[in-house]
């Protein structure tokens, strides 16, 4: 059982029976009251987000929750197959699983599988990856005072906004979390 003070980003927890895992949290006390801990949890197999306040008597359960180092294989149909890198078992996931992350999906690339209850329930990318620059507009001489970017399009056909010196063949860093431009590679 977890206290108030454990629950941060990044835990998973068991609340009213579903997995949820804690993607921002933040320690409230006012005058005269009871310390509380606002919390926004992302249920792990709908995807959806709540709000939730934890008091200070609350026990909060862990939830069981199985992490698994895998390599994205291929795409079958809608679904995407993965191997687990240490049994060698395939399992294929749902694209309202694998959510957001199938966008930056790539042969061959190592992800983390979140399953609960033998299930899997998420997949995590990590946080940046790089990507090589398919197609780049040339960029427009002009009024480059402020931070002007263009959209450019990378391996997995995804489009993504970067600064106006990205070229095509150079290599950028993207942000998974955002889908955005980070760096240089």
């Amino acid at each position: 059982m977890l206290s108030m003070k454990d629950v941060r980003k990044g835990v998973a927890i068991t609340l009213e029976g579903e997995p949820y895992i804690v993607t921002s949290s933040s320690f409230m006390k006012k005058q005269q009251r009871r310390p509380v801990m606002r919390c926004v949890l992302r249920n792990l197999r709908t995807g959806n987000t709540r709000e939730h306040t934890f008091m200070q008597s609350d026990k909060i359960e862990e939830a069981d929750i199985g992490r698994s180092h895998c390599q994205f294989l291929y795409k079958e149909g809608e679904a995407y197959m993965f191997m687990d890198h240490s049994t060698y078992e395939q399992v294929l996931v749902d694209p309202d699983i694998a959510g957001g992350a199938a966008l930056f999906l790539l042969e061959g690339q190592d992800v983390q599988l979140l399953m609960y209850d033998g299930k899997p329930v998420a997949v995590e990318l990590p946080i940046k990856i790089d990507r090589e620059v398919k197609e780049a507009p040339p960029g427009v001489r002009g009024d480059t005072s402020t931070n002007v970017m263009k959209d450019v399009v990378v391996e997995g056909d995804v489009t993504v906004k970067a600064p106006l010196f990205i070229q095509t063949g150079d290599k950028i860093r993207i942000d998974t979390r955002t889908g955005e431009y980070a760096e240089r590679a």
